[in-house]
């Protein structure tokens, strides 16, 4: 059985690159896939990936799980919500992707995201550096 992650550690550089991407695409909105490891109920965060073929628009963005290579360090789902709320949709909680999903609120800082595991549960983010 896999484990609660009960924190979520990202270096600052690391978180910066996803939410520079986020600003770059509003008013759209992003997603991007999280790499990273998960041990003893912590998740580390190495880095943020483009999903192929992925889609962005207004309301939504998305990617298609069957063009993603089989990757175990893929841990799960980014993506902002250029409307600055930071809660989870019915369909971000219907469409969850890995073990924790990563929401950034415009204007798109570190003050303004959230973490939540697959049940919509709220995760805490830690930013090092």
């Amino acid at each position: 059985m896999i484990g609660v992650i009960r924190e979520i550690a990202v270096r600052r550089e690391v978180l910066e690159q996803f939410l520079e991407l986020c600003r770059e695409i509003y008013p759209n909105e992003n997603i991007m896939l999280i790499r990273g490891k998960v041990k003893h109920g912590a998740a580390e965060i190495e880095e943020f990936l483009i999903p192929p073929f992925s889609t962005y628009g207004g309301g939504f963005s998305g990617f298609s799980p069957f063009m993603i290579p089989f990757d175990l360090s893929i841990i799960g789902v980014a993506h902002s919500h250029p409307s600055g709320n930071v809660t989870p949709s019915n369909d971000d909680v219907n469409h969850f992707f890995g073990r924790i999903m990563i929401i950034a609120g415009y204007p798109y800082n570190d003050s303004i995201l959230k973490a939540y595991d697959g049940k919509g549960i709220t995760i805490p983010v830690r930013v090092l550096g």
